[in-house]
């Protein structure tokens, strides 16, 4: 499966909110890149609910292991 290969080059760990929108923005600036993210993950069918049944709170500072690769999942590797 294609998300194996996904998974072999970008770390899925924890990440601080800011610090995996970056990731993905890495020339905007740290709100932009995070307003950005919030905004492709609000986008993405229902993938803001499936991060919140796994846990991940509305203002949480960090997205957990299991919340990265649902994002990566979905959005792609940055």
């Amino acid at each position: 499966m294609e998300y194996n290969t996904v998974m072999e080059h970008f770390d899925i760990r924890a990440y601080g909110r800011t610090e995996l929108a970056q990731c993905y923005f890495p020339a905007l600036s740290p709100q932009v890149a995070y307003r950005k993210l919030q905004s492709w993950i609000d986008y993405y069918p229902n993938l803001r609910q499936r991060l919140v049944s796994a846990g991940c709170q509305p203002h949480s500072r960090m997205y957990m292991p299991v919340h990265v690769r649902m994002i990566v999942e979905a959005l792609g590797e940055p």
